[in-house]
């Protein structure tokens, strides 16, 4: 089991929307995390339908999910993770 620190947890319900957003800073970075974070952020209609979320699962790497639609995510930084995942949410809700 990996070693991490919540770093960042917010949770918003509104307007029918949930948006949460989790990251973790992770012990030692490796192959599929070289950044040193773990990290989920998401965006969902309240009744479950996916419209937005960026993660890095294990296998899969840095990803983002635009309604059903899955593709590479190029991490550059924190701020830049966040900056993209609100633009996206403010361009589909």
């Amino acid at each position: 089991m990996e070693q991490t620190e919540l770093i960042l947890h917010r949770k918003e319900v509104a307007g029918g929307l949930i948006v949460e957003v989790r990251i973790w800073r992770i012990a030692e970075a490796d192959a599929e995390r070289p950044h040193g974070f773990k990290y989920s952020l998401h965006c969902c209609t309240e009744d479950g339908e996916m419209i937005v979320r960026y993660d890095n699962e294990r296998g899969k790497g840095d990803h983002r999910h635009i309604g059903q639609h899955e593709e590479a995510y190029l991490f550059v930084s924190l701020e830049k993770l966040i900056e993209d995942f609100w633009r996206d949410v403010r361009s589909r809700t």
